[in-house]
């Protein structure tokens, strides 16, 4: 029998054929260049500025300090299971099981990650709904799935149409991902949309990954889950986390719940990947449970303040952008400038020094928009807009 010999004067036939084929992300490659531009006033990146409350890090800080820095349970440490499960019922009448139906996970990434390897096998298509956050069509592709885009627009505030989803469906249809409030664009779904999407679910045998991060962070509704719909909760796997509401971004702390048939699976992933997430954030997410929810609001009424101010300065400069009713984005739409949505960025940053995202990278529709943070100071926003708004003008000259 004759080997066939490996050709390494090229590494890249030694590289994963699923990895290479995946841009790197256009969040990222655009920052690369955004970091090294000094004295730069930064809309971009999706983190609040806001440092971890006191009370959260001071748990963390005694938890190193009385020796809690082992190996937690697979599923997280029981403590915080219960917090959590306590919690979902209490503010979104979801109910779970903490020892069969709850996972703490490195962050909802890596739960997103766990959903999609427990349900996608080469040639499933999975149902993303565009513009979206940059990691969903990646990370089903990188398992051989298929992405079906469905599109929304700022014509209707990026709501979705429930047919657009029902068209789209095909024998090879294994789930559906719904994000909201959404990033890039904080937009919400509302209980009516979410009702047709559950009946499409539910007739075509369809999984839901339900990713609510951004579900604390909501400003006139109050938020509504699909898991409450009956009969959703057997088929939904959904995902939470601490990043944006309690500012821990760094600490790397998510949860994912779902069917325990699911999370059994996703269990195992999970044992041979990562064994647990980090002890210490789950000492200081117990805090964050118990006693963060005023430190939460505080936070939601700053966010506020600047939304307004934001959106507003955008529709002031022509530049039309829907009212966010969550998370901490606008999605201005720039074609008014005649610019595409990196062209528009990389003019900006050169010559105003403010970072915003191409609208682009979230996907097609995400062209002739940009996605701008305001989780950032009154006084960065002020000056942003300020520069923004002479950068368009210069536009028009």
């Amino acid at each position: 029998m004759k080997l066939k010999l490996v050709n390494k004067s090229n590494p890249e036939d030694m590289l994963s054929k699923s990895v290479r084929e995946i841009p790197p992300s256009g969040i990222r490659e655009f920052f690369d260049i955004v970091y090294s531009t000094p004295d730069c006033i930064s809309l971009g990146v999706g983190e609040p500025d806001f440092i971890t409350p006191w009370r959260i890090s001071d748990s963390g800080i005694y938890a190193i300090k009385d020796g809690c820095t082992h190996y937690t349970p697979n599923r997280g440490l029981p403590e915080l299971r219960e917090v959590i499960a306590r919690y979902t019922e209490d503010k979104y009448g979801i109910s779970y099981d903490p020892d069969s139906e709850l996972i703490i996970t490195m962050g909802v990434s890596q739960g997103l990650d766990l959903a999609l390897r427990s349900i996608v096998d080469p040639g499933d298509e999975i149902i993303i709904i565009e513009p979206c956050y940059v990691s969903y069509v990646a990370n089903v592709q990188l398992l051989g799935g298929v992405a079906v885009k469905i599109s929304v627009s700022s014509d209707n505030g990026f709501k979705i149409n429930v047919d657009d989803i029902k068209k789209s469906i095909s024998p090879r249809t294994k789930g559906i991902i719904l994000n909201y409030p959404a990033n890039p664009t904080g937009a919400t779904i509302d209980e009516e949309t979410l009702r047709l999407i559950a009946g499409l679910a539910e007739e075509n045998n369809l999984i839901v990954i339900s990713d609510e991060l951004y579900s604390a962070i909501i400003y006139e509704k109050r938020h509504f889950s699909i898991v409450r719909i009956p009969g959703m909760k057997e088929r939904t796997i959904y995902l939470n986390g601490f990043s944006k509401s309690h500012a821990m971004t760094g600490w790397r702390l998510g949860y994912v719940a779902g069917p325990e048939t699911i999370v059994s699976m996703m269990l195992k992933i999970h044992q041979y990947t990562a064994l647990c997430a980090p002890s210490i954030s789950q000492h200081a997410a117990v805090e964050a449970i118990r006693k963060g929810e005023k430190d939460v609001r505080l936070m939601i009424d700053e966010y506020y303040r600047r939304r307004n101010f934001i959106a507003n300065s955008f529709n002031e400069m022509g530049l039309a952008c829907p009212m966010p009713e969550g998370a901490f984005y606008v999605f201005p739409d720039i074609s008014a400038t005649g610019l595409d949505s990196r062209s528009f960025a990389l003019d900006l940053l050169k010559k105003e020094k403010v970072a915003v995202v191409p609208g682009i990278v979230f996907g097609a529709p995400g062209e002739n928009h940009i996605r701008c943070s305001y989780a950032t100071s009154m006084e960065n926003l002020k000056e942003a807009m300020k520069r923004i708004g002479s950068f368009v003008r210069s536009l028009k000259a």
